[in-house]
């Protein structure tokens, strides 16, 4: 098959069912030790604020996109968006009525809700970025939350939210006041694999890669070898979308293994911030992908292909290799429909082949704030609490909250969630199998126990299991993923604050300079265009987000003394 050209970009959505446990790491700076089920169960006898009931009952309205969630309640009979098994039991519980202002889809929900912004008409609890958080907050129309944070988050709570540290609430602070509940997503969900097909390294005998040299050596075979041994010339080493960042098929961690963090901002040598995207070690693997790319290693059609078309090629048989996140396995099923095609996870390697590390881009995007004025402002922090609560706590009701088995916790207006609840539902199960006891496993384990047996058994519905297996399984993606962190691998984000004056007004020519650049280099723009890039990047905002985030680093310090 003759290999083509061109060039987009799409961002290619997670697995909506493919969500992440653990305990706690700190809050506020103070080390907390991980709340015990009969600790909880007290605190929750006791009465204590974080779930103390309103009467009369008070109506707190919300904004929502709804995209998704008209199929999900065909699953849910005599259900509805302001009336179901969440909003009853907000009611019943802490007296709590939830209302929507307004609801609508994609790109009507974000027109809406920038009009809404804009104008200051805003719900009582509304679901805002960063950005959006802090012009809001310039504007006097949210409320200071850190004393009603302090107050009424149950200490369950803040275990869960403080799990990879304090950068979702540092994210969230204005001129020194929370102005907005993190909804914390995970940044260890973010690490990547190489998701590699193991049935072609054993059609041409070689051995899983442990350098960068080793796998550059793979992708040559995959792509002239005739791996799938149909005589044909129509295979491609490395999977790559037009929207090099996306986590299954982007080139993140292929960068990483060249030293390359480009959407990290990271310490150097001398404790200060600096944008991964400019360093010198870029050029080195983008040389590296111009090479692939001219060696027809890549599709040529690449950048024109979103993630939707080169999963149909992965579909197809047509491609050996893939950088993705631990759901990608599920993206890769469609090429089960050829038997011998068997994917498997392996750590990424890197040029000195030594361990990686593993970058970790800060990931919280969303922050829930409560309009000026609204006289409970606590409401939503007990709501976070409850949620959490009858989801991962001590009163969990895992099959009639969050899964049974469709996503119930969808429901709800607020979904927190415990980053590290993936890789402690991978410990469970790794426990049970070592030790023949299955009493270990709580709900989410249980539920992926069932889906891998069915893998095991064989039987005719056997792939319903593959992807569960190839994640949760003894050589899946969490086995890998325990071992980044036991080795100390896992490179978080250092800048977790809020985006800074020059970044809300610059950042975005920022990143598509950035991308456009990586991405004619790739296609065989000369090498040196790097060079030039990073002397725009700097004049063009750059170097002043620089000399504010390091700000935001000092600062950072000062009040951490």
């Amino acid at each position: 098959m003759k290999k083509v050209k061109s060039n987009a970009r799409l961002v290619l959505t997670a697995l909506s069912s493919i969500v992440l446990l653990t305990s706690c790491f700190q809050d506020n700076g103070v080390n907390m030790k991980p709340i015990s089920e009969q600790q909880r169960t007290d605190e929750i006898a006791s009465g204590d604020p974080s779930l103390s009931k309103y009467n009369p009952p008070i109506e707190l309205t919300f904004v929502r996109e709804t995209g998704g969630l008209d199929d999900l309640l065909k699953q849910f009979p005599g259900e509805t968006l302001e009336d179901n098994r969440w909003s009853r039991l907000y009611e019943q519980e802490l007296g709590v009525q939830i209302k929507y202002d307004w609801v609508a889809q994609g790109d009507q929900y974000r027109q809406k809700l920038g009009f809404a912004l804009a104008t200051g008409k805003i719900p009582d609890i509304v679901r805002v970025n960063a950005q959006q958080l802090r012009q809001l907050s310039n504007a006097g129309l949210i409320q200071d939350l850190s004393d009603v944070y302090v107050k009424y988050a149950s200490p369950f709570t803040k275990s869960i939210l403080s799990q990879e540290g304090n950068g979702p609430f540092e994210a969230a602070t204005v001129d020194g006041k929370l102005m907005g509940i993190p909804e914390s997503s995970s940044s260890i969900e973010g690490a990547e694999y190489l998701w590699i097909r193991t049935d072609w390294l054993d059609n041409l005998g070689l051995q899983p890669p442990r350098t960068m040299e080793d796998l550059l050596a793979i992708s040559k075979a995959f792509t002239e070898g005739d791996p799938d041994r149909n005589g044909k010339n129509d295979t491609f080493g490395l999977a790559v979308t037009n929207y090099i960042w996306d986590p299954v098929a982007g080139l993140m961690d292929f960068m990483a293994g060249y030293g390359a963090y480009p959407n990290l901002w990271l310490k150097n040598a001398s404790g200060s911030l600096v944008y991964g995207g400019i360093q010198p070690e870029v050029k080195k693997a983008l040389k590296a992908l111009q090479e692939l790319y001219g060696d027809g290693q890549i599709d040529s059609e690449f950048a024109m292909m979103d993630g939707r078309k080169v999963k149909s090629e992965v579909a197809k048989g047509k491609i050996g290799i893939a950088y993705g996140e631990q759901w990608s396995s599920f993206w890769l099923q469609p090429s089960r429909e050829n038997p011998k095609a068997q994917w498997q996870a392996f750590p990424i390697v890197s040029i000195s082949g030594q361990q990686t590390k593993v970058p970790l881009p800060f990931n919280t995007s969303q922050y829930l704030a409560v309009r000026k004025g609204y006289e409970h402002p606590e409401a939503i922090v007990k709501l976070i609490n409850l949620h959490l609560e009858k989801n991962w706590g001590a009163t969990a009701e895992y099959q009639t909250y969050y899964s049974t088995p469709y996503p119930a916790w969808q429901l709800s207006p607020v979904t927190p969630f415990p980053p590290k609840k993936n890789l402690e539902a991978y410990l469970q199960l790794d426990d049970a199998r070592r030790t023949g006891n299955q009493s270990v496993l709580k709900d989410e384990a249980k539920a992926i126990q069932k889906n891998i047996d069915i893998y095991m058994a064989g039987n005719a519905n056997k792939d319903i299991g593959w992807g569960w297996e190839r994640t949760y399984g003894p050589s899946g993606a969490f086995a890998i993923l325990d071992q980044y962190e036991k080795n100390n691998q896992l490179l978080y984000e250092s800048f977790t604050g809020g985006p800074t004056e020059t970044m809300i007004e610059k950042q975005s020519i920022l990143n598509n300079l950035l991308f456009d650049t990586y991405i004619n280099i790739i296609l065989g723009r000369p090498i040196e265009e790097f060079d030039r890039f990073v002397e725009e990047w700097l004049r063009l905002g750059g170097d002043s987000i620089t000399i504010e985030v390091n700000q935001w680093l000092s600062n950072r310090g000062r009040n951490m003394k």
